[in-house]
């Protein structure tokens, strides 16, 4: 079970529609990813990984991000615009208060 350390509870509607819903973006805890866990190689030091989850769209969306260490990996999964920008294609998104996520 993935412990969650931060998230963040947006609205979307499909392209073309006036319905909005709610949606949630976490961030899992960071964990210490070793030597065959991952099909890279790691070192025996191995990297960290942090767990991207987003809930509530049509389809539930998961992503695993790596760092160097700990603070790299929340640091990368924290970056969610990159993440959300992907679903701008199919989705309208917002914050709660109605107001539009992205500027453009």
């Amino acid at each position: 079970m993935t412990q969650y350390i931060a998230e963040r509870k947006l609205l979307y509607s499909l392209k073309g529609s006036n319905t909005r819903k709610e949606f949630v973006v976490r961030l899992g805890a960071p964990y210490l990813v070793k030597e065959g866990m991952v099909n890279f190689p790691v070192g025996k030091e191995g990297c960290w990984g942090c767990h991207v989850e987003i809930e509530g769209l049509d389809e539930k969306y998961l992503e695993e991000v790596y760092g160097a260490d700990s603070l790299q990996a929340v640091n990368i999964a924290s970056n969610v615009e990159s993440f959300l920008k992907r679903l701008q294609k199919k989705y309208d998104l917002y914050w709660l208060s109605g107001e539009p996520y992205f500027d453009d």
